[in-house]
């Protein structure tokens, strides 16, 4: 997405956007979320400086960034913008949403090599999650 300015808090604005990620962009998610590629830890519209990124891996200070067709147009902004990040000593990896929607294993392969790691995928555990999972067991809502 563009970089453009905006009236909302950058926070607001980051969350907004992960409610309503690209089709790409929640695929790619659901299979970097929970250290299932790698065990590496990824957050998603992370805050960078100035410019929000798709998925940053910080531990490895790495960014994963996934371009649509609205990209054609920004190519030049994106460059700037990419540079920037290394400037300041961020791997920006680039992949297209059609090769996150054709073959994601690929992309999860491309990130473990770039960071010299051998690929491995573990399904995430079936755990509650949210708020439930919060809850004294007392108060959970699936006890009977």
């Amino acid at each position: 997405m563009p970089d453009q300015p905006n009236r909302q808090s950058p926070k607001s604005f980051r969350r907004q956007r992960r409610k309503k990620p690209t089709r790409s962009e929640g695929l790619l998610w659901s299979v970097l979320r929970s250290k299932q590629v790698c065990g590496l830890k990824f957050r998603r519209e992370h805050s960078i400086d100035v410019w929000i990124v798709d998925f940053a891996c910080v531990a490895h200070k790495l960014v994963v960034e996934v371009d649509g067709g609205y990209h054609d147009d920004t190519i030049e902004d994106d460059l700037i913008r990419q540079k920037k990040l290394e400037q300041l000593g961020w791997r920006v990896l680039r992949f297209t949403d059609k090769d996150v929607e054709q073959d994601t294993e690929s992309v999860g392969r491309a990130i473990a090599a770039e960071l010299g790691l051998e690929y491995r995928f573990e399904n995430r555990a079936k755990t509650a999650s949210g708020i439930n999972a919060r809850r004294p067991p007392s108060l959970r809502e699936d006890r009977p």
